[in-house]
Order: C-alpha cells, then structure tokens, then sequence
C-alpha cells in the first residue's frame, strides 16, 4: 500500500513540475492496463526512460454512463455498451495521454486519450452515443 502510494505522489510530483502551474501537454505513452468504464482507464504510463506508474485515467469532456452506480437499469446497459465499446478500440494496447491534468479525485488524472492509431477516445464515444459531453444532462433514464 505504500508503494503505491508513493507510485502515485511520484507521477503527481513529476506532472506537477513538468507543468509548472500549467496543463500538461503531452505527450505520455502508455500501455492500457484494464477498462474501468467508459470514461475511465488504468494505463501503465511512461514517465521517464523505463520508469512506468500505473494511473486511472478519467477522459477529459465527455461524461459516459455510470457502470456503478446506474439510476436506472437503461443507464447500466448503455454503461456496458461504453466500456465494451472502449475495450474493443484500445483493448490492452498503447495509448497516449495529451493535455493531462489532475483530476478532481484524488490518485487519478484527466486527459485526452488517443488509440495508438490517433483516434480520439472520448470523442469516439460521443460519435457513438455512448457519452455526452461534460456538462450536459445525461439521457441515460429518460
């Protein structure tokens, strides 16, 4: 536990520093890990010459259903429908992260991410409905 711990201040500590008060532009390599939902993803993300961190990744503007915690049982199907669509783009394969920041939970960033063919995840998502984006009302259980 307290390794990770110290994993994940590492990569705040080096996001931070390399950002000086501003976003992280990128780009950071990184090798998916496992699907978490439709707008989350654990990567192993290359932060220096052989040194990986092992991060959760919320995709920046879009908000996809909640897997959960669904309000309604339409909300956990097309929360499923999400996270296999994302499994079958980027699967366990590389990604990059751009204009990574912290996220406003602790132990995990925000960023664009990017199949290792530059298709844009989230806006994939949007494209498929399977996602809104940020700041709009979900339709999920209307």
């Amino acid at each position: 536990m307290v390794a990770k711990r110290s994993l994940t201040l590492l990569i705040l500590v080096i996001f931070a520093s390399q950002a000086s008060a501003r976003d992280l532009s990128g780009p950071v390599d990184a090798v998916v890990e496992r699907i978490v939902d439709g707008d989350t993803v654990r990567v192993s993300a290359r932060i220096w010459v052989d040194q990986y961190v092992s991060v959760s990744v919320r995709l920046k503007d879009v908000d996809a259903p909640e897997l959960f915690r669904p309000q309604c049982s339409a909300e956990k199907e097309k929360a499923r429908a999400a996270k296999i669509f994302v499994e079958a783009l980027v699967g366990g394969g590389d990604v990059v992260l751009r204009d990574v920041t912290h996220d406003k939970y602790g132990g995990r960033v925000a960023a664009h991410l990017e199949t290792a063919s530059g298709a844009d995840v989230g806006a994939a998502l949007l494209a498929e409905g399977l996602a809104v984006s940020m700041g709009e009302s979900d339709p999920w259980c209307d």
